[in-house]
């Protein structure tokens, strides 16, 4: 059976889980004096609760009867301190609990940010984005609540209660049982509501979490619902969606309009149980008309407490369905090698130092495993080059399709490898290995004579300069999209941008460096866009740059002024470079031909037109010569 994934919304755990609570009350350990101080208070509350009543008991049974005004004054001006100090109290509560739950969700959504940059990209990949964001806010609220208006209001509540039920039983134990007789209908009411209301936020959370997952992918993808005219259907959909989620609420809505009346019938039922078993005995004068109006109150508070308890459990569900989603996040194990490196700076400096060569092994790759398939779904045939390891040797069964098929090369420091070959050849797959996005099943990645997967990836990651093919820039200023790799000073920045062009670009933006670009560089062409890329390439520094089809969208004339910028960059550096367009990598040292996944041709641009073989036909397709390509070879 599949592991259970973050796509599986609905949990049916427990309503209280011990090690999911450790685990959770571990983030208000720093947190503790701010609970104290809670406590206190609540526990101070719990006391006054039952001034009033007193206050009433004496009243009745002592003052009035004997006319004292002064007393009764004095018993107001009491009551009326008492009022100003749960206020305080009350304030105090409430700030403090708030405090201490805006804090552990800090510090949960930092860690959860953390960790996730941390995952591998297989993981992104069978995990909407919608879903995730619905961790990192709605179930990180979730537990908010629970330290809010729960744990902590719930030990009020506990309190209330302890101290009600023994002054109710200390004045007349008689009484007390007589109001005490509907507690365990309030038990059995609690409990059926509890039942319902728990289904219904499971069904209000897998609803929210589709919701966001469709507003996420509709939203990213709004031009392509725009130009194929899919607005209608996409509204019906959301239409759809939102309907379920609204019904799901409703059920829970439901649930509460029937549970408080249900509630307020029990109490009104118990004080009227206390007021017939007490008649009789105010008649007969063993039982003062004080002591009854004091009860009456105390019943009163006497439920409400037990009422919000059974609200307090539905806050301890949600939270521990939110905490089983949040820590099976967190959970997931994050990408190896993404510890911070003590050495880092020295480490890249040592590499970029030495210069970058890099070898390809026997690599062969499917992302079959790599997503998290597995081996029962991928089938027999698949497990043997998986079972016996990365540096595996021996044959190959083929129970998967493999994106790529015992890849080899090496491309020394300071020489240009080009990857060509049709979409689906391989290409940006050994870019992606290379990056340790995925890992291979089989074979090795070198880096100067070691396995990438022995180098930490902030060390692997800085010695390289990526260029994609699809340019993601952040929203913000023009600099600090630039800088990302290294904090580097204005002068730095502009000689960036100066060497592939982009300094023109930047000149003629509203604000120049300062300028603000929307979520991905929205706001620019694709082509200025790809310049500050190149910039930002350039800026990294990078002993290995990898060109994923760099210069697809750009004109002719800043595509020139790119080829110039990146012979200039690429001297001394090593390179690997993806193309479509054979012209712009005719000066390379070797170029491999993929097909299949397979490197069936290899050698310099003029030798492999010679050979008269899949290269030359490539050529002959992009440049439309129809007559022997050999008499068309430049002469570069």
């Amino acid at each position: 059976m599949a592991a259970r994934t973050l796509a599986d919304d609905e949990t049916r755990g427990r309503a209280y889980d011990a090690r999911l609570a450790r685990r959770l009350f571990a983030y208000v350990r720093p947190w503790r004096g701010l609970v104290v101080a809670a406590v206190v208070l609540i526990t101070i509350q719990a006391g006054l609760q039952l001034v009033g009543p007193l206050l009433t008991r004496w009243v009745i049974d002592t003052a009035l009867p004997a006319r004292d005004t002064t007393v009764v004054t004095m018993a107001a001006a009491a009551f009326a301190l008492v009022l100003v100090v749960q206020f305080a109290i009350t304030y105090g509560e409430t700030l403090l609990t708030a405090l201490l739950g805006q804090r552990v969700m800090r510090d949960l959504r930092q860690e959860l940010f953390a960790h996730m940059q941390r995952l591998p990209v297989s993981f992104y990949d069978r995990s909407p984005v919608g879903r995730l964001v619905t961790r990192t806010t709605s179930d990180v609220e979730a537990l908010n609540e629970l330290f809010t208006s729960g744990v902590v209001a719930g030990l009020g509540d506990l309190f209330t209660l302890a101290a009600i039920s023994v002054v109710m039983l200390w004045i007349d134990w008689k009484l007390a049982l007589a109001a005490f007789l509907v507690i365990p209908l309030v038990f059995l009411v609690s409990r059926v509501f509890q039942k319902y209301v728990r289904s219904s936020y499971r069904e209000i959370r897998t609803r929210l979490a589709q919701l966001n997952a469709f507003l996420q992918e509709r939203l990213a993808g709004v031009r392509v619902v725009q130009l194929f005219g899919r607005e209608r259907d996409e509204r019906a959909r959301f239409d759809e969606l939102n309907a379920s989620h609204l019904d799901a609420h409703l059920k829970s809505i439901r649930v509460y309009a029937l549970y408080f009346p249900a509630i307020e019938f029990l109490t009104t039922l118990a004080l009227a149980s206390l007021i017939v078993s007490s008649g009789t005995r105010v008649q007969e004068g063993a039982l003062t008309v004080g002591t009854v109006a004091a009860f009456l109150q105390l019943v009163r508070r006497f439920f409400q407490p037990l009422q919000d308890l059974s609200e307090k459990f539905n806050i301890l569900q949600a939270a521990m369905a939110a905490s089983e989603r949040i820590f099976t996040l967190i959970d997931t194990p994050a990408a190896p090698g993404t510890e911070t490196t003590r050495d880092r700076d020295a480490r890249v400096a040592s590499i970029r130092e030495r210069g970058v060569t890099i070898t390809f092994d026997d690599v062969w790759f499917h992302y079959e495993s790599a997503q998290g398939v597995s081996d029962d779904a991928i089938g027999p045939d698949a497990r043997g080059p998986d079972a016996r390891g990365p540096d595996a040797r021996g044959p190959v069964n083929e129970g998967v399709r493999w994106v790529l098929r015992g890849v080899s090369f090496t491309v020394a420091p300071g020489e240009t490898i080009a990857l060509v070959g049709h979409t689906g050849a391989g290409k940006s797959t050994i870019v992606n290995l290379l990056l340790r996005f995925y890992e291979p099943q089989r074979g090795r990645v070198l880096l100067n004579g070691t396995n990438i997967r022995e180098i930490p990836l902030d060390v692997l990651r800085a010695v390289m300069g990526y260029v994609q093919q699809d340019i993601f820039l952040f929203a913000g200023n023009v600099a600090g999209n630039i800088r990302l790799s290294a904090p580097l000073d204005q002068a730095a920045l502009e000689r960036a941008a100066a060497r592939v062009g982009a300094d023109r670009i930047i000149a003629g933006l509203p604000g120049g460096w300062e300028h603000e670009l929307s979520e991905r560089g929205a706001g620019i062409s694709v082509g200025e866009r790809q310049l500050l890329a190149f910039a930002r390439a350039v800026a990294a520094d990078p002993a290995l740059l990898i060109l994923d089809e760099a210069t697809s969208a750009v004109d002719s004339e800043i595509e020139a002024d790119i080829q110039r910028a990146v012979a200039t960059l690429m001297q001394g550096r090593t390179t690997i470079a993806i193309a479509h367009r054979l012209s712009t990598i005719a000066d390379a040292d070797e170029i491999l031909v993929l097909h299949h996944g397979e490197v069936v041709e290899r050698g310099a641009h003029r030798a492999l037109l010679a050979a008269a073989g899949q290269y030359e036909r490539l050529f002959r397709l992009e440049s439309g010569v129809a007559f022997p390509a050999a008499l068309q070879v430049p002469t570069s």
